[in-house]
């Protein structure tokens, strides 16, 4: 049976080295890369990594910002990132991240109680950055 629910599939960050970017992403959330051999050797435009089985993150090179002509005005986005984009995880994966990113040197937020969000009130949370500005917010619930 197919689960037509509604779902976040892939989030595109500008960043300006996408393998660099890979290696961030893997080293502190724990993502799979997906395309970097591919990206590296010219054969695909843009690499990504998988945060869970159903969504990614497409790390698009900001020199491909000229060629976004979809929409109007769709170029002008790049360097322009979200407020934020928001990753639940288990407790211990969150300790887990957030301990990563400190033994790093990755700038992270005091901890934040009772945070609203999709799956009602988050325990904690805490915001840090990668290292294009793009912020992140992780979260648990339990």
């Amino acid at each position: 049976m197919t689960d037509n629910t509604a779902r976040l599939d892939h989030v595109v960050l500008w960043v300006r080295d996408p393998l660099a970017a890979v290696g961030f992403y893997e080293k502190t959330l724990g993502t799979e890369p997906l395309r970097a051999t591919e990206f590296a050797a010219g054969t695909v435009p843009f690499p990504s990594v998988r945060l869970n089985e159903e969504t990614i993150f497409d790390l698009m090179p900001l020199a491909m910002a000229e060629r976004m002509r979809m929409l109007p005005d769709a170029a002008g986005s790049a360097g322009h990132p979200v407020n934020h984009v928001c990753v639940s995880l288990p407790e211990a994966a969150f300790e887990a991240l957030h301990g990563r990113l400190e033994d790093q040197g990755v700038p992270v937020s005091e901890f934040s109680h009772d945070s609203f969000g999709a799956r009602g009130m988050a325990r904690r949370s805490f915001y840090f950055t990668d290292p294009d500005g793009n912020i992140f917010e992780a979260r648990h619930y339990e």
